[in-house]
């Protein structure tokens, strides 16, 4: 099976089509109004002074040291209404090794990364750096943008009917007026390039000439937006699990479609050699064809007895399994004998006590990500179609070819399709020019952002390339031991890893392959042995090869 490095995806010719057309320029000209904002110096006080009750999840926050910073909500309006960002520093562990301050974001677009100075403070980053964290322009603890939704899961199958497209399209355009109705005039000014100028004035108000960065999934593209409008402020850059620089929005959650396609067929390979074991199949085309029988099975007739999040195992719920839970490789074995528990039970009737507990826990703890009114607000910066016969013929083939996880949904109209408002400014053309070569880490079966977009965000800003192989994950820094080393060495030396250089993923199971000497299997129930597959310990890479 060639690895995702190979395989060319179906974006088709439809990237072409997303080119944003815009009058205003990308590089607005200074105006001296923004003089009072690049002025201004922080003042760090207490968080729970500063933000009355910060919590997250029902818990207090511990932040020593946060700052208001004041930016214009409008740039190319500077005298026209303000926005507070909430930055939060923690110093340098070592003032002696001190090398100015590292940036941080999560992604989303609309993750808070407020609390990720505290998450990296055992790492060797916070030794040499202040490390920044921020909410972004409306999240968190900043001018907040709301997106009203309706309440219950909408119409999601993973492989709809023609007659369904209709329900499906009713959805997306009832968001996108909820959105556009409670967002108010705040929502034209939630953009990718608008949060790369905070993030200057947040560098100027702080006292620092130039920043170090970090920044995870959505967050590579704003920091070579940053790099690309003030590249004189940016030093070292890593741009971990990156987006493509050519797939603005619709291709983007396209290829997450491809990428559980990818996580199936590679689980279904390594099952496969395991027949003994499971008892799907010899080869990967055989489990291929067990799961689309065991899903037309599940079509007619659901298995009663899930959890509260599926009370009945439909093809839907086995298709999101396929695709999001053969993502991480120690899981996989766990993820066989669920998919052997449905399938036994699809004879039987209903799921065990034990099966159902078990999906339960895995459904449960899939990682999610909470987002506000900017998910919504920034996925529409670049023009999608407007012409729906697009996207149902996209729906067609993703239901044909990539059914796993998001399925075809992956393909449909979202709410940007309904934008009331065009893009006010042309998405930053990314460049590196006047800053020094970055870091970008892939790893190759990446579901949220696909592997290509590392490869091609590295050409894009002529930066060095660190593949994690054979793993699913998404966000290697801290996960993986040996990529984080390697930013370590990166942003703490200076030393970029040599061309070509890889460290390798999470472990595969060590479930004996047919006709080889069998190991100790895994033991305990079902739903323990789903806990177990889930340990952070897990998870974490080895040392490179």
């Amino acid at each position: 099976m060639r690895t995702p490095r190979g395989v060319t995806l179906l974006v088709t010719a439809l990237v072409a089509a997303s080119v944003v057309t815009a009058a205003s320029p990308v590089a607005l000209a200074y105006d001296r109004a923004l003089d009072p904002f690049y002025a201004q110096s922080a003042e760090w006080k207490d968080c729970n002074v500063l933000f009355p009750d910060p919590a997250v999840a029902g818990a207090p926050v511990e932040l020593p040291e946060c700052a208001a910073i004041v930016v214009p909500r409008d740039y190319r309006r500077p005298q026209a209404g303000t926005l507070s960002i909430a930055v939060h520093r923690r110093k340098a562990k070592d003032p002696a090794q001190r090398q100015g301050v590292l940036m941080l974001n999560p992604g989303g677009p609309g993750g808070d990364g407020i609390l990720m100075p505290g998450q990296f403070g055992n790492q060797a980053i916070a030794q040499a750096f202040d490390l920044i964290g921020f909410s972004p322009r409306g999240t968190g603890f900043s001018t907040n943008l709301w997106c009203a939704v309706d309440s219950g899961t909408g119409t999601t199958p993973t492989r709809p009917t023609d007659e369904q497209f209709a329900a499906i399209t009713a959805e997306a355009r009832r968001l996108e007026e909820q959105c556009a109705h409670t967002g108010g005039e705040l929502r034209e000014h939630i953009t990718t390039a608008n949060t790369a100028r905070d993030m200057d004035v947040i560098r100027a108000a702080i006292g620092e000439k130039k920043i170090n960065y970090l920044g995870f999934s959505y967050g590579t593209y704003l920091g070579a937006v940053y790099g690309s409008l003030f590249p004189q402020h940016l030093n070292r850059s890593v741009l971990d699990s990156s987006m493509h620089p050519d797939w603005f929005y619709y291709e983007a959650f396209k290829t997450q479609a491809v990428a559980s396609k990818q996580n199936f067929d590679a689980w279904a390979a390594w099952v496969s050699q395991r027949d003994n074991t499971y008892g799907l199949g010899r080869t990967g085309r055989d489990v291929h064809a067990a799961m689309e029988a065991l899903g037309e099975r599940l079509a007619l007739k659901p298995v009663p007895g899930g959890p509260q999040h599926a009370p009945l195992v439909t093809r839907d719920v086995l298709d999101q399994m396929l695709g999001l839970d053969t993502v991480a490789r120690p899981s996989w074995h766990v993820t066989a004998l669920m998919i052997k528990a449905i399938r036994e039970s699809a004879g039987t009737g209903a799921l065990s006590a034990d099966a159902a507990s078990a999906l339960g826990t895995l459904i449960a703890q899939r990682e999610t990500v909470r987002v506000n009114g900017v998910w919504y607000a920034v996925t529409c910066e670049a023009n999608w179609h407007t012409d729906l016969n697009v996207y149902y013929r996209q729906m067609r083939i993703f239901r044909e070819r990539y059914p796993y996880g998001p399925g075809a949904m992956a393909a449909a109209p979202k709410h940007c399709t309904f934008s009331s408002s065009r893009p006010t400014e042309k998405l930053v053309p990314l460049k590196r020019s006047g800053y020094p070569a970055g870091l970008v880490v892939q790893a190759e079966y990446d579901p949220k952002t696909q592997y290509a977009g590392g490869p091609a965000m590295a050409r894009r800003l002529s930066a060095r390339l660190l593949t994690v192989t054979d793993e699913g994950g998404h966000g290697m820094y801290g996960r993986n031991s040996c990529a984080t080393k390697r930013v370590d060495d990166y942003l703490i030396n200076g030393v970029l890893p040599v061309a070509g250089a890889t460290c390798p993923g999470a472990p595969r199971p060590d479930i004996a392959a047919d006709g080889e000497p069998q190991s100790a299997s895994p033991t305990g129930s079902l739903t323990e042995q789903v806990r177990a597959a889930s340990a952070p310990s897990t998870r974490a890479g080895a040392e490179s090869r």
